[in-house]
């Protein structure tokens, strides 16, 4: 679902208009924004759980030249859903964390 959709999607479950719609999601947005660049968390109970989380300094490499640099220290912008809203898991999924294909039942 891209945003359009979304605001599409709130108009047939609110029945506002377009522009409160677009008003409302931008609003959303924004808050959330504005919490995490403050290095606040953001929780939803139901939903989930916006937070920054920090990236420590690493190793890599330049692909064009294979040179050896360093990657700085970061903070970047993280979400965790409710577990209600994560996908359910295979067993043999859960062991690799690999998606697993599944055939249809044979009949």
């Amino acid at each position: 679902m891209n945003k359009k959709e979304l605001i599409e999607a709130m108009i047939a479950k609110t029945g506002s208009s377009k522009a409160e719609a677009e008003r409302a999601l931008g609003a959303l947005i924004e808050v959330i924004s504005d919490t995490l660049g403050k290095g606040d968390s953001l929780s939803l109970p139901g939903f989930g759980t916006f937070e920054v989380r920090e990236r420590p300094e690493r190793g890599g490499r330049n692909p064009k030249t294979g040179e050896e640099l360093r990657i700085a220290a970061s903070k970047i912008p993280h979400s965790k859903q409710v577990q209600r809203l994560r996908p359910q898991r295979t067993a043999a999924e859960s062991k690799t964390g690999k998606t697993v294909l599944h055939k249809p039942a044979e009949r």
